[in-house]
């Protein structure tokens, strides 16, 4: 695999988890999720945050993966896996603690 595909694996991921994040918390609100029980908490939060942990694995195995000093081209592909994992961890953590559904019927008038 060529050095700047590897070098987008990271922040590829990020982009793939950050879309089935919301696109999860989106059909949850929809089906109800909130309301029905799971093995910790609800059937939303066990969801979201299954997810959010399965997608920070991923972006720790691309990094742990990524190439070990090939000059430049490793440090931007060792460089693309942090920006993956650091922008996974920072920008999805909302989940953990957040539930938008409450928010959004009040915006659409879905009450």
């Amino acid at each position: 695999m060529s050095w700047p595909v590897q070098a987008l694996l990271g922040p590829g991921l990020w982009a793939l988890a950050f879309a089935g994040i919301y696109s999860l918390h989106g059909i949850g609100c929809a089906w109800g999720w909130p309301a029905r029980p799971a093995p910790l908490g609800d059937l939303q939060s066990f969801t979201l945050i299954s997810f959010w942990l399965i997608a920070l694995t991923g972006a720790a195995l691309i990094l742990w993966r990524s190439p070990e000093g090939k000059g430049i081209s490793g440090d931007i592909v060792k460089a693309g896996g942090w920006i993956g994992l650091v922008s996974t961890a920072l920008t999805l953590f909302p989940v953990l603690g957040l539930s938008g559904c409450e928010l959004t019927a009040g915006i659409t008038g879905l009450e």
